[in-house]
């Protein structure tokens, strides 16, 4: 028999469902992803961490879960809603329930409820703070509880995904040494440079410059990650140090603790790109790609320096900047997931160009 659950955001609003996973509450930013699969890979994203994540497909777990598709050591996100959480699931790799893989976990899950309406709702509102409940059905004392949890911005998450020790990622036939920075890194990424020929190791997030050039590395890759790129500045400040050493790439998170260190700001957006199916337009080929996305803030164009940094790829839902490069160094970032993972694979040409960088260093 299934056990009631309900969703309750900051601004009064209340949805009633039933309890999938663990039971319990969970306190986290409630927002929304578009892809039709993936989502063991989207439970499993570093970047997700303190967030409600909603799927808007209508049926998840139809294919079950398994542990070659794992984006990190666990899953992160703080709850899960669904419409409908399959009752069974058939796929030749399933080796257990969705259900089952959350309880295990000790992640919360809420479905049966309309998440056409919820994600409507926060298209309107924005992304806002929420709780999921198995046992307190109070809306006085969800609302308390909810007030009182931090806001995404302003908020460091990085501090609680990245690795604690470095650790080394092998390439079948090495050619680089490449240094990783881990805000919140998915293998996926890893598996990516790997089979270009990087050798990697892998550093926590706050490991100094310093450090990272005394392992004389090939390039730096700055990682996606979860939260509000602003209070790291602890990150921005090493990353500053590095430009111009060595060849850096970065992606996502790793997108913003570039730009502030290259000067420029960043901004929350309203309720995020988060999706496989995102346009973006690539200003060097005038090429548009189909990308996946995950983050909840953007860089502000106006506040880089355009003798020093070139625009290189913008947004075609809302005209946000994608990506950049560095007029003089071998510097470029983006700020959408070329690895995918789930998502298409039209940005792969991108972990390609930092190897030519590498290359012609």
């Amino acid at each position: 028999m299934k056990s009631r659950a309900v969703l309750y955001l900051e601004n009064g609003s209340l949805y009633e469902g039933f309890s999938f996973g663990a039971e319990g509450e969970v306190i986290g930013e409630v927002v929304f992803n578009t892809s039709m699969s993936g989502y063991q890979e989207i439970l499993t994203d570093p970047s997700y961490a303190g967030q409600i994540v909603t799927m808007t497909h209508p049926e998840i777990g139809n294919y079950g879960t398994n542990s070659g598709d794992v984006e990190s050591r666990r899953p992160f996100v703080s709850g899960f809603v669904v419409r409908e959480c399959s009752r069974i699931h058939s796929n030749w790799r399933s080796e257990k329930a969705l259900t089952d893989y959350l309880a295990e976990n000790g992640i919360c899950g809420i479905s049966d409820l309309d998440t056409r309406a919820l994600v409507r709702e926060i298209r309107e509102v924005g992304a806002m703070r929420g709780i999921i409940s198995t046992s307190d059905f109070d809306t006085t004392s969800l609302s308390s509880k909810v007030l009182a949890h931090p806001r995404m911005a302003g908020s460091d998450y990085v501090r609680h995904v990245t690795t604690e020790q470095s650790y080394t990622w092998g390439a079948d036939q090495p050619r680089f040494k490449v240094v990783a920075y881990d805000f919140g890194i998915k293998q996926n990424i890893l598996r990516s440079l790997a089979s270009r020929g990087c050798d990697l190791t892998v550093v926590p997030a706050r490991t100094a410059a310093e450090d990272v050039l005394r392992l004389d590395p090939d390039g730096i890759f700055l990682s996606n990650g979860p939260g509000d790129p602003e209070p790291l500045d602890y990150i921005a400040q090493n990353v500053r140090k590095l430009v111009g050493k060595k060849p850096v790439f970065g992606i996502c998170l790793g997108h913003q603790v570039l730009s502030l260190a290259l000067g420029g700001k960043t901004f929350k957006l309203k309720f995020g790109h988060r999706g496989a199916n995102h346009p973006v337009k690539n200003l060097l080929t005038g090429r548009v790609e189909i990308t996946s996305q995950n983050h909840g803030f953007s860089v502000d164009p106006d506040s880089l320096n355009s003798n020093e940094v070139e625009l290189t790829h913008f947004n075609l839902n809302d005209q946000t900047l994608e990506g950049l490069r560095h007029r003089s160094l071998p510097v470029f970032s983006v700020q959408y997931h070329p690895e995918a993972s789930p998502g298409p694979h039209d940005s792969y040409y991108l972990f390609d160009d930092f190897v030519s960088l590498m290359d012609s260093d």
